[in-house]
């Protein structure tokens, strides 16, 4: 498709009203959500065409909305629609998952995404198994067996649509269908035959239409040996006018090299200082570990709370202690399961993720564009972001004084994430494949705790590869929240109001889960990190 101005220059104002821009929203999502086809949502090229010209309209009613006079709360809501404009018109014109991800085609979730939505691109009708209770009551059986029934047409539909030659995402993409085989089948077993004949038929036929997916996209992957990646203008596009990172995939490179250099200075500089200290020892027993869980969950909440650090919610401790995870044997350890089984901790501060979805589910936003999932991982900078920056924040704050070895285990997980990050910038300007991409994501990880088990280095490159910028966001969203905090300590100095770290954990926490650089637009009146903000009258 030819490339579409997503922000005309001149449109003429028709309307001053907020109430309008709501009213946009709710069209827009309702227009965003494909009709059926054949049982499934539709995603052929002819509909997605046809689309892409009607998105037009969506536009041009944003643009002809002045909300220049609004306060500034209501101005973010008119940029998130922006944002979320363009990311569908990205989709169209580059990103086509629908064409060239065969992931895309992925229905079968059988865990919950700690952020508010999946990450990367996926489809409208997904099959969310986790929020199933087994054994299954009649209605509930009936109801898994209808959202099952939508896999046999779209895969059918998929091998209409799947026309695009990114080699790396073909073959991924055929590895995540063959899982989804497999969870059918493993569903399969936990129904049991005593399961209501209409689901036990609903899974047998969604396995049966998963295979032959999986056979077909084998077949054609030979043929397939184009690049995977957007390249650096679209992806330095889409970081700016989607996601509203105000950096360049250039800048993105710079920024992640330093962060990879500073982990891993900073982690010699802790090794010094720690020298005469004993190692930390991983947990060797499953009691062991469920002791250190429960310890380190109460360590992170009671630091929270006596150093009045952030809010304590009466739902936050809950939300982290479904999460503590299970003694992993060591062979069969990931690198965030390495860094848990030594101390937990650093990872559970990472699970700020659990404390947003229960904010999300228990205080539903005032404003109905902020209130569920942001479209397109736009939420990405603030989610991975602020959940990546409060591990080092609560380390500067002093949560490890007590225990200075587990520093370590915070700037080792940084230079994990800038690594992959970089990785994944390669992977997007094609200078590097998904393979070579994961080597940098490898061999700059320290201790070699990324080569103990491949399946984490798969999942993460290729899901990087679908979701341009999110790789990067862990590490380009804590620059931004960094850059958030001392701003608004700034302007608290010279107020005369003060700075209470307690307080800035409030406002941004109020802000939604929306990109960085609109919540520092809230909260300091600065919009000077928000691109295109002039394009608002």
């Amino acid at each position: 498709m030819a490339a579409v101005d997503a922000q005309p220059g001149a449109a003429a104002v028709a309307s001053t009203s907020y109430a309008d821009l709501l009213q946009l929203f709710a069209d827009w999502r309702a227009f965003e959500r494909p009709p059926l086809r054949g049982g499934a949502p539709d995603y052929t090229r002819a509909r997605m065409v046809s689309a892409h010209r009607e998105w037009r309209d969506y536009r041009d009613r944003l643009h002809a909305i002045d909300p220049s006079g609004w306060p500034v709360a209501q101005q973010v809501d008119w940029h998130i629609v922006r944002a979320e404009l363009n990311g569908f018109d990205f989709n169209c014109r580059v990103l086509r998952p629908w064409e060239r991800d065969p992931a895309f085609y992925k229905s079968v979730w059988d865990y919950q995404s700690d952020t508010p939505a999946h990450e990367g691109p996926s489809h409208h009708a997904l099959v969310e198994l986790w929020t199933y209770d087994f054994p299954l009551s009649d209605e509930s059986a009936q109801r898994l067996a209808r959202e099952l029934a939508t896999i046999p047409p779209l895969l059918a539909q998929a091998k209409e649509n799947l026309t695009g030659n990114a080699r790396d995402l073909w073959i991924a993409g055929t590895r995540t269908l063959r899982q989804q085989s497999t969870a059918l089948r493993v569903l399969g077993g936990r129904v049991g035959s005593g399961a209501l004949p209409e689901l036990r038929a609903a899974i047998r036929n969604a396995q049966r239409a998963t295979n032959s997916l999986v056979v077909w996209l084998n077949e054609r992957a030979p043929s397939k040996t184009g690049p995977s990646g957007v390249g650096k203008d679209n992806y330095t596009w889409y970081l700016q006018n989607v996601h509203l990172v105000p950096l360049t995939w250039e800048d993105e490179v710079r920024l992640l090299e330093r962060e990879l250099a500073r982990a891993w200075s900073s982690l010699r500089l802790e090794e010094h200082r720690n020298r005469e200290l004993p190692q930390l020892e991983p947990a060797a027993t499953p009691a062991e570990y469920a002791r250190r869980a429960d310890e380190g969950a109460t360590r992170l909440m009671t630091f929270l709370a006596q150093n009045d650090v952030m809010p304590v919610l009466e739902n936050m401790a809950p939300a982290l202690r479904e999460h503590l995870g299970t003694f992993v044997p060591e062979r069969e350890r990931n690198f965030f399961w390495i860094a848990a089984h030594h101390d937990p901790v650093p990872l559970y501060t990472h699970f700020y993720h659990w404390w947003d979805l229960a904010q999300i589910r228990d205080e539903p936003h005032g404003s109905p564009v902020r209130r569920g999932a942001l479209l397109y991982n736009i939420f990405d900078s603030r989610a991975e972001g602020l959940a990546t920056g409060v591990e080092e924040l609560f380390m500067h704050a002093g949560l490890y004084d007590d225990s200075p070895r587990s520093r370590e285990i915070v700037w080792i997980m940084l230079a994990q994430r800038a690594a992959r990050g970089l990785g994944s910038l390669y992977a997007h300007a094609n200078d590097m494949t998904m393979a070579e991409a994961g080597t940098v994501h490898v061999d700059w990880t320290p201790r070699g705790w990324m080569k103990t088990e491949p399946e984490l280095l798969r999942f993460e490159q290729h899901l990087y590869l679908r979701q341009p910028g999110y790789g990067t966001s862990y590490v380009t969203g804590k620059y931004l929240v960094e850059q958030l905090l001392a701003a608004y300590a700034q302007q608290r100095e010279e107020s005369g109001q003060g700075f209470a770290l307690r307080d800035f954990f409030a406002e941004l926490n109020a802000c939604g889960v929306i990109p960085v650089s609109l919540i520092r637009w809230q909260m300091t009146g600065l919009a000077d990190h928000v691109p295109g903000v002039g394009t608002a009258r």
